[in-house]
């Protein structure tokens, strides 16, 4: 009577779900857990080791915790290299390259998928081609434009021959498409140019993809590392990956340096991810990636 009076009495699991439960989605998590340990593993030691000493870091067997939690080995970073210079001028040309990349990219997408124009099958043929040429390829070439243009040692020699993508290009134009065009036409008829409806229509529509584009943008550029040490050969001009590697020349032994080095080399990522992520997960969802 009391089983009655509760409710409806609980029916064992289905074989099939209670199979699913236990022997399918388990071990499923367990290989998820292991992945994510292995990832987040390297990021906690290099945090924890740039603040170790020195007998930390060489201890035998190694410590997990500092002994002494000690901010030396950020005071050696800036005395070793011109560290801040570095890191401002990283900051200069992967914020001005990642804007002007996404500016670009946006403005090309739309053209190419919205408007009609000769030829344009043919470019979005040469755009998805040029994908697959190696960055290597285009170096010599492009140094050579920027040489006699005088624009070495500049940031302009830094960002400009970087500006063109056309992985963020085709990452925008998926976006792009899906828009109705109802609403392009709509806001044609009531007078809007093509820049109003880029602005009023076409970006408040993929602010998620703009979003998943910048941070895709911003950490390639941040990260490059080839093309600035092609084009820039005075100390004040290099950007920080070029820095750090002078760096791991002068304290070759000293890895708590090292780790401290990049663990302020990896905050304006974090930075930008923590701004973008929600709009970075939205964009995942409407993609279908998410399941």
């Amino acid at each position: 009577m009391e089983a009655k009076a509760a409710g409806k009495p609980m029916r064992p699991l289905d074989h099939r779900r209670r199979s699913r439960l236990f022997g399918y989605n388990w071990p499923i998590f367990c290989i998820l857990a292991i992945g994510s340990l292995m990832m987040l593993f390297p990021f906690v030691w290099m945090i924890l080791s740039a603040f170790k000493t020195r007998a930390d870091v060489y201890a035998y067997p190694p410590r997990w915790l500092p002994s002494e939690w000690s901010w030396d080995n950020f005071r050696q970073v800036f005395e070793m290299i011109p560290f801040l210079r570095y890191y401002a001028n990283s900051i200069i040309t992967s914020v001005a390259q990642t804007a002007l990349q996404i500016a670009l990219s946006v403005t090309a997408a739309y053209a190419v998928t919205k408007l009609h124009f000769p030829g344009r099958k043919l470019f979005v043929t040469f755009m998805q081609s040029s994908m697959f040429v190696p960055s290597v390829v285009t170096m010599v070439p492009l140094y050579l434009v920027v040489a006699s243009m005088r624009m070495i040692d500049t940031y302009a020699g830094i960002i400009l021959p970087q500006i063109a993508t056309a992985f963020t290009t085709m990452l925008l134009m998926s976006f792009i498409a899906s828009i109705p065009q109802d609403l392009i036409d709509s806001a044609r008829l009531d007078g809007c140019g093509h820049l109003r409806v880029m602005t009023k229509v076409v970006i408040p529509n993929i602010k998620g993809a703009i979003s998943t584009a910048t941070l895709f943008a911003f950490l390639g550029n941040w990260k490059s590392y080839t093309w600035p040490l092609i084009v820039t050969n005075r100390t004040e001009m290099r950007t920080l990956p070029i820095g750090l590697k002078y760096l791991v020349q002068e304290s070759s032994s000293e890895y708590q340096v090292m780790m401290a080095a990049s663990l302020m080399a990896i905050l304006p990522v974090l930075i930008v991810f923590i701004f973008c992520e929600k709009q970075l997960v939205r964009s995942i969802t409407l993609t279908g990636m998410k399941s």
